[in-house]
């Protein structure tokens, strides 16, 4: 499966049908939502005034075809959509409750301790100040044009798109590539028709096969790469945005002199705050552009030369709430890259190795294996207490997870293998951390309709014992 993303340039008719659809996906959504949250409602009043369990009223389903079922026999008579649910096509409903049955299902897994990621609350309505626009299209006349400049999508016509197909276009006319879905989306000021396609992609063979890298990243350097023949090299830090901010200061405070919107009073925003509002996004927009081009570069540059890369699982999302570290962090890209080099490794045919977390491979010393017990932040010269060997932190710990690459295929030990003897180590070196605060409202109740879900009475999710692998291999 790849997608193919392309750029549209659509007309002013066309601008209005693609909002449209993207509206329409949108109210569906927020119908789903409020036709399965009303049945949890209704219970819990019941509850209230004594009512037993079996003379409750039933759980409403949240099954895609449940809710498609019952959509179908309420647009005719709804008055929130028998004017104009005709005008637009039966994919941008299917989106909608797509979403909403995705969206229960995985609060159902995050309530039952199935999802591995964070917890999920209950699914809400959508704003349509702050919804994305996004409508997807399985079904339909779905094509690329043969000119290679435009592409036809169901109710919508032929759409120009603003960069060639002819990549997509010559992989249809040989038969070697299927389009299964499509998805318009208006982000960064532009619409983006992206091809879902399933295509048959050889295996290219990378330069160095039998060569490991281990890859840091940081913010002074974006990513320090020590491989394991010795060669170590520094990537630089391109800094879109901070290169670009004198320009967004500028324009965020025209804009602020302006009479921009305001939701309390209902006040529109006027015609100048809109324009200065548009230079600011133009700016941020641009950034984003350099950004994705800069780590695609990187990325692919890796991923052409050697045959397995190690990389870290950082907290990105932690490193976001230090207010000294998250401008910068969020600059890099860190989680974007590590994205990009697992996908671009199963295209070629490689391995791609995670540390765990808390691996402590700053603290190790690539020379002789000692490992420090602290090693602050600002400390950026490694020195080891046992053999004195002098390095830079970042070479440091690249090259100690270069290492891992050998621990992972010969089950030394070195990298944390369960069959390996456990080894003491000094205190803190690899301690696990967890929350210890209490939510902000412990003493608040459970969510609408009980503090169990439907038709499965499930225990709230207890700790359970963290993985204590080193290695997760992709």
């Amino acid at each position: 499966m790849q997608a193919y993303r392309f750029a549209l340039d659509p007309n002013v008719g066309q601008e209005q049908a693609l909002r449209s659809h993207c509206g329409a996906a949108r109210a569906a959504y927020n119908w789903a939502v409020s036709w399965v949250t009303a049945s949890w409602w209704q219970r819990k009043a019941e509850v209230s005034y004594g009512i037993g369990d079996e003379e409750l009223t039933p759980w409403r389903p949240w099954s895609l075809p449940a809710l498609r079922k019952e959509f179908n026999q309420v647009k005719t008579t709804d008055p929130r959509f028998a004017a104009w649910w005709e005008e637009n096509s039966k994919e941008a409903y299917s989106t909608g409750l797509a979403n909403a049955a995705a969206a229960f299902d995985n609060y159902a897994k995050s309530k039952q301790g199935k999802r591995k990621s964070a917890r999920v609350g209950v699914p809400r309505r959508k704003s349509k100040r702050k919804a994305r626009l996004a409508c997807r299209f399985t079904t339909g006349a779905i094509r690329i044009e043969p000119d290679g400049r435009h592409v036809t999508l169901p109710r919508l016509g032929t759409l120009r798109t603003h960069e060639p197909t002819l990549k997509l276009l010559a992989l249809i006319q040989a038969g070697a590539a299927r389009i299964l879905s499509t998805t318009v989306r208006h982000e960064r000021g532009r619409w983006f028709a992206s091809f879902q396609v399933e295509t048959a992609r050889e295996i290219t063979r990378v330069d160095r096969p039998h060569t490991a890298v281990g890859i840091d990243l940081g913010v002074k350097h974006l990513a320090i790469l020590a491989d394991s023949s010795g060669e170590i090299r520094y990537e630089p830090n391109p800094k879109h945005l901070d290169g670009a901010l004198k320009l967004p200061r500028f324009h965020s405070r025209r804009a602020s002199r302006r009479e921009g919107p305001d939701r309390r009073t209902g006040q529109k925003p006027s015609r100048r705050w809109e324009k200065a509002n548009a230079e600011r996004n133009k700016i941020h927009h641009r950034v984003a552009n350099l950004r994705t081009d800069a780590l695609h570069k990187l990325t692919t540059r890796v991923r052409t030369e050697y045959g397995t890369v190690v990389i870290e699982d950082l907290n990105v999302a932690g490193m976001l709430r230090n207010k000294r570290l998250a401008r910068r962090v969020a600059d890099a890209g860190f989680g974007e890259i590590r994205c990009q080099l697992t996908y671009k490794g199963q295209w070629n045919g490689c391995r791609t190795i995670v540390a765990n977390r808390w691996y402590p491979s700053c603290k190790i010393c690539s020379a002789c294996g000692a490992v420090k017990a602290k090693l602050p932040l600002h400390v950026r010269v490694f020195t080891c207490d046992v053999c004195g060997l002098v390095l830079d932190r970042d070479e440091n710990a690249a090259s100690n997870l270069a290492a891992l690459a050998a621990a992972a295929s010969t089950g030394t030990g070195v990298a944390g293998d369960q069959d390996a003897p456990s080894v003491s180590k000094p205190r803190g070196a690899d301690r696990k951390t967890r929350r210890q605060r209490p939510g902000r409202n412990p003493g608040r109740g459970g969510r609408a309709g009980g503090a169990t879900l439907p038709h499965q009475r499930q225990q709230e999710a207890r700790d359970r014992r963290q993985d204590t692998e080193a290695l997760t291999l992709w």
